[in-house]
């Protein structure tokens, strides 16, 4: 009787794994719309024309270990180039960025909702700016939302379509 039970239930054990293993294959996330390359419209940019950059890419990818790399390429007015990086927790802890420092030494970020990426950046031990990067359902465009302070909180919007 043992012997039974002991065939029953490895045969009921082995016409269910295949669907055990379909189960845990769909349950796995998408990756997020939000990872890849983004290039601002420079059209749009919230400042004079003679002072905005050429080009602004961001990209978010993957790092492993639920850390995201940033990296954000900005060729300036004047042709300058300029790069900032670093890698990021998703869980908002803080952490060192690295390269150009103007607007922050300092990142963290988290992610609400599968679209949506919050990042507070900081500078020299102070708050700079918040930035919210919310990608369209369609895949295709995104926009950022970015707080910063002279004195009092300012806001401006910056549209993005997906390079890649």
């Amino acid at each position: 009787m043992k012997t039974l039970f002991a065939i029953l239930l490895a045969a009921g054990a082995m016409q269910s794994a295949p669907a055990l293993a379909e189960s845990s294959r769909a349950k796995a996330p998408a990756p997020s719309p939000l990872l890849g390359s983004w290039a601002v419209d420079i059209s749009r940019l919230p400042m004079p024309q003679e002072a905005r950059p050429q080009s602004v890419t961001i990209t978010f990818a993957d790092a492993g270990g639920a850390k995201w790399k940033v990296n954000v390429d900005i060729v300036d007015a004047g042709g300058t180039k300029i790069n900032a990086y670093g890698t990021y927790a998703l869980d908002g802890t803080a952490a060192p960025g690295q390269g150009s420092t103007i607007e922050a030494d300092t990142g963290a970020i988290k992610m609400p909702a599968p679209n949506v990426l919050v990042m507070g950046l900081g500078k020299g031990g102070m708050p700079a700016s918040t930035r919210v990067y919310t990608v369209a359902a369609d895949g295709r465009s995104m926009i950022e939302t970015a707080v910063s302070f002279d004195n009092v909180p300012v806001m401006r919007t910056f549209y993005f379509t997906r390079v890649r």
